[in-house]
């Protein structure tokens, strides 16, 4: 697999914070920063699949952000009521 060398700005105290990790799991400052790329795009991908099933439903049973917010409160409020 080819690599790209980026350059990236992190403050000096995040940058410690990334280096402890790394020693902590043997693993390289550039494997870490990998993983969590990896995982932050995983992650974005799986909210944009729940989003769109949201707005699938919500066009399906025409449903509009005043509904959802309605439902959502009400929710809510049932949920403080119980004991």
């Amino acid at each position: 697999m080819n690599t790209v060398t980026i350059n990236l700005s992190l403050q000096a105290a995040q940058l410690a914070e990334i280096d402890a990790a790394a020693r902590r799991e043997a693993r390289s400052r550039s494997e870490l920063l990998r993983e969590a790329a990896r995982s932050y795009v995983l992650r974005q991908r799986q909210w944009d699949d729940v989003f769109a099933v949201g707005d699938q439903c919500a066009r399906q049973h025409r449903l509009t952000e005043k509904d959802i917010a309605r439902e959502i409160a009400q929710h809510r409020a049932t949920k403080r009521r119980r004991p």
